[in-house]
């Protein structure tokens, strides 16, 4: 924890060194009571929301026209819920008034069709579309305020769903009467269990899974090590390789195993399978030493040292570069660095569901304001790293039907424990974020979005996207809350080459990952070539029939072309510095 000592008498001379030590401690005191409160806060600033609300308020409270609007559909909704619940109660088939989103499963079941609970649905819905219709289109409201009032407004209203409650749940209510209150004392003892766990310190209640034993099992070692990252390089399972080596860097707030899970599920051993010279970088979990890291770190001890130890490893003259998430975006910054120094070692760029722009961020962006990065900042500062849990909240909220309430309805109420999963486990396992990395990063990219307006220095000088002339791949995922697939679709120009672009069916790790074979598995590919017209990202969409399958043949497709045609010997395996996934991996 950072210590905060006030000076006893503050010099008034200018530049002095005490002076400049007296207005530290200042605002040391400033960042330690900050600390403190947004610590009690979640790591959520309640000053961002309230200008917020006070600003939607003010407005509202000036637009009569706005209030009467919202009378009106309130007696037209109710009118024509009490028409349709009449109806029911006499023993007609009433009409739903208001449809749930397709995303919404929680009144999927043919209970809910039944009064009353077809009228506690129906009226939540209906007061669910009233809070978006008054929190919208209301003149004067700055955008992001507006997206933040109806944002939190909407996990208000989730909390209040009537399938979160035992007496207003017709499938809860049905599994008691058929279990006779067994499943609510399961899901107490499941309850009971949690609450000991988080006292314990053991925050997650999913099952773990151990890196090396029951998930990351793909053979090979651990060939470079630093202070930031281990490189592991994986054994080959084939007689000839690809001539060009690959290179994946996972973005730092995850473990990378995300991409080697099961055997059926590893993106990782299915490229060794097909003849690829894979390495992957192992981030190093951060601590309190580590809070100096910067995003110039980052790039140079990750990406770039990754890049010499291939070349010295393997003496191929290029690789080629795969960047997941924030890894991606980690990896467009290496490549625009190298273009401007004259590197050409970088022979393509894969993109998994990955922005350069930060614009359309999704909801994500609601969190990325002034008031909450300075909080953020602040939280980071008392202890030199933003803890997992921080972001894991965060991320929940961002889909708190599925994450939060229908969770908790399923293990508390109808005694249902979450079957084990190696990406449920997975998501369990995240990082730290060093104090100086985050904030630069989130300053530079989702506050400023200073890489893709072209004011993104690295290493003291600027970098620009345009001039990565290589091959990309980029790939996007249809129902992704974190980088939403139009946000992604902008790399299509804004790199100085042509791009390939695939849209592919799930979310954004469920996308991902799905393996040739997948029964849910789509896709839909564009290849844009440099100096042709840009097509709009929904009317392309529009146009291009889906097809069945993974993403992961055409893209290995691409890849071979890319890299030559010519196969070679595997490389020789580099320094032995231990088994994979090595030890960086297994630190919690």
């Amino acid at each position: 924890m950072a210590q905060v000592n006030l000076p006893a008498t503050v010099p008034v001379h200018a530049d002095t060194p005490e002076k400049k030590a007296a207005e530290a401690a200042f605002q040391s005191l400033d960042h330690y009571v900050h600390a403190r409160l947004g610590k009690m806060w979640g790591g959520l600033s309640p000053l961002s929301l309230s200008m917020a609300f006070t600003d939607w308020a003010a407005h509202l409270a000036i637009s009569p026209g706005k209030q009467a609007e919202m009378g009106w559909k309130v007696a037209r909704k109710w009118q024509r819920l009490a028409a349709e619940m009449m109806c029911q109660a006499m023993g007609g088939e009433g009409a739903a008034c208001v449809e749930p989103l397709k995303q919404d499963r929680r009144f999927a079941g043919p209970e809910w069709a039944q009064f009353p609970f077809s009228f506690y649905s129906q009226s939540f819905l209906l007061a669910q579309q009233w809070w978006s219709n008054a929190t919208t289109g209301v003149h004067g409201v700055e955008a992001r305020h507006e997206k933040l009032v109806e944002f939190y407004g909407r996990q208000f209203l989730d909390m209040l769903s009537p399938s979160n409650y035992l007496l207003t749940n017709p499938q809860v209510l049905a599994r008691t009467r058929e279990e006779g209150g067994r499943n609510l004392i399961r899901g107490a003892e499941f309850w009971f269990e949690d609450q000991m766990k988080k006292l314990a310190g053991e925050a997650d209640p999913v099952p773990e899974f151990t890196p090396g034993i029951e998930v990351a099992l793909t053979p090979g070692k651990v060939v470079f090590r630093n202070r930031l990252i281990e490189l592991l390089q994986y054994t080959p399972t084939t007689a000839k390789v690809h001539a060009t080596p690959l290179l994946i860097v996972p973005a730092w707030i995850m473990k990378y195993y995300i991409l080697d899970l099961s055997a059926q599920e590893s993106l990782i051993k299915w490229l060794v399978d097909q003849g690829f010279t894979v390495f992957c970088i192992s981030w190093k979990n951060p601590d309190e030493g580590d809070r100096d890291l910067g995003f110039d770190d980052y790039r140079e001890l990750g990406v770039m040292a990754a890049i010499d130890a291939i070349g010295q490893i393997t003496g191929a003259p290029q690789i080629h570069g795969l960047g997941y998430c924030l890894g991606g975006t980690l990896l467009s910054v290496a490549a625009a660095t190298m273009a401007r120094d004259g590197d050409a070692r970088l022979a393509s760029m894969t993109m998994l569901a990955a922005q350069v722009d930060f614009t359309e961020a999704g909801e994500l962006s609601l969190f990325t304001n002034e008031d909450q990065l300075s909080l953020l900042e602040d939280m980071m500062w008392d202890e030199g790293y933003l803890d997992k849990d921080a972001m894991a909240g965060t991320f929940s909220m961002l889909k708190s039907q599925d994450l939060i309430w229908s969770h908790l309805v399923r293990e508390y109420m109808l005694g249902e424990r979450e079957a084990p999963s190696h990406l449920g486990a997975w998501s369990h396992d995240a990082t730290r974020m060093p104090y100086r990395m985050h904030a630069e990063y989130l300053r530079r990219l989702f506050l400023n979005n200073d890489l893709a307006d072209g004011r993104m220095e690295s290493n003291g000088a600027h970098i620009y996207l345009q001039d990565i002339k290589i091959p990309v791949f980029a790939v996007a995922t249809e129902h992704d809350h974190i980088a939403p697939w139009n946000s992604v679709f902008k790399l299509t120009y804004l790199t100085g080459d042509g791009v390939t672009f695939a849209l592919v069916s799930g979310g954004h790790n469920t996308g991902i990952v799905a393996p040739p074979g997948s029964p849910r598995a789509k896709y839909r590919i564009m290849t844009h070539h440099a100096g042709e017209p840009h097509p709009g990202p929904d009317d392309w969409a529009a146009g291009v029939a889906k097809v069945n399958g993974s993403w992961w043949e055409p893209w290995a497709d691409w890849l071979h072309e890319k890299g030559g045609e010519q196969d070679v010997a595997p490389p020789p395996m580099g320094p032995d510095l231990g088994a994979a996934p090595g030890s960086y991996v297994l630190v919690r």
